[in-house]
């Protein structure tokens, strides 16, 4: 149960944002980058974005996630590496003794608004605002 609230609560900051940039427009898509230490999978994220996003702008959405790396330090054998994975040990001497930098952040990178399926006016007439002769 407690992934689930984390999930519902990292879904509730992205759909925040997702409103707060779409400023009254549809979204289609939103592309959030997560850390590591964030342990979030995109199937996980996007079932309980749509849950929270349900009735909002962005319902219907969907999240692409792009996992961000944490930067990792060896107290013992002072080897630094990356890794994707929140439980890595030391590539090198396989310790588990590890300071980590990074890898907690969360941020949306962008967003994809729904296309209009209906634009009032006459398309066939309208050439938008002609300059009229004086």
């Amino acid at each position: 149960m407690k992934s689930v609230v984390h999930e519902f609560g990292i879904a509730e900051a992205i759909l925040t944002a997702v409103e707060k940039r779409a400023d009254g427009r549809r979204v289609q898509r939103a592309r959030v980058q997560a850390g590591a230490l964030l342990r979030i999978t995109e199937p996980a994220i996007n079932h309980a974005f749509a849950m929270v996003a349900e009735g909002s702008l962005a319902e219907g959405a969907q999240v692409e996630l792009v996992v961000v790396p944490v930067s990792l330090t060896c107290r013992s054998c002072e080897q630094t590496a990356t890794s994707v994975d929140p439980f890595a040990v030391c590539p090198g001497c396989g310790g588990t003794d590890i300071d980590s930098e990074g890898g907690d952040d969360l941020v949306l990178e962008s967003i994809q608004m729904a296309e209009a399926t209906h634009v009032p006016g006459n398309s066939r007439r309208d050439r938008g605002n002609p300059v009229r002769p004086s």
